[in-house]
């Protein structure tokens, strides 16, 4: 999953949507130097990804363009679920999604020093640009496409894929919503076990 999913699916807990959000910068072990809530977010984030990477849903969206993009499909659906979160955010959230976003990046400016350096130098761009909002556009996931793209030196062609986005539209939809369902009960699951663990309530 991307950046919205992985916060929305934090819970309440600043700390915790922190750790979940840099989670991808901190590799191996090096999540035990953190506070136990930046911890929780960390360890969550990592059993999202795997529970996703494995589910026969997201493998049925992957499949649809690995013809044309390869090992930088998974990575395109994450962004494409995070588009359909966006655009059906009223229905998994009563807070409206501008006011969720504008809190989020007020909580990331006052964590500033806790953030990697990767995500300092980028957190201005995500904010000035408001990714997770555009998110809710195809103009806006074409940019981010667009900018990914463009980190691979234009090899995967991923600025290509809003064409199988607006072709496969309804069956990406659908997919999502089919998955997303689970993926909700997985992690209040593993958010619950994660706060046993740390004692955390």
């Amino acid at each position: 999953m991307n950046f919205l999913a992985h916060i929305y699916l934090s819970g309440d807990n600043t700390a915790i949507t922190i750790g979940n959000f840099i989670a991808d910068g901190i590799k191996g072990k090096r999540y035990a130097k953190y506070p136990d809530a930046i911890q929780i977010g960390i360890l969550l984030h990592r059993k999202i990804d795997t529970f996703t990477d494995a589910h026969p849903t997201v493998r049925m969206s992957t499949k649809r363009l690995h013809k044309n993009y390869s090992h930088y499909s998974g990575v395109i659906v994450d962004i494409l679920y995070d588009h359909f979160l966006a655009k059906n955010w009223s229905q998994y959230s009563d807070i409206p999604l501008d006011l969720y976003i504008e809190n989020f990046y007020d909580d990331l400016k006052a964590n500033f020093t806790i953030l990697p350096v990767r995500i300092q130098k980028m957190m201005p761009y995500m904010i000035a640009d408001n990714w997770l909002l555009n998110y809710a556009h195809i103009e806006g996931i074409q940019k981010v496409l667009n900018g990914m793209n463009h980190r691979t030196n234009n090899i995967s062609g991923m600025n290509n894929a809003t064409d199988e986005l607006q072709e496969f539209y309804d069956e990406f939809e659908e997919e999502f919503t089919d998955f997303f369902e689970e993926l909700r009960a997985f992690s209040n699951e593993k958010l619950a076990m994660l706060h046993q663990l740390y004692a955390l309530h």
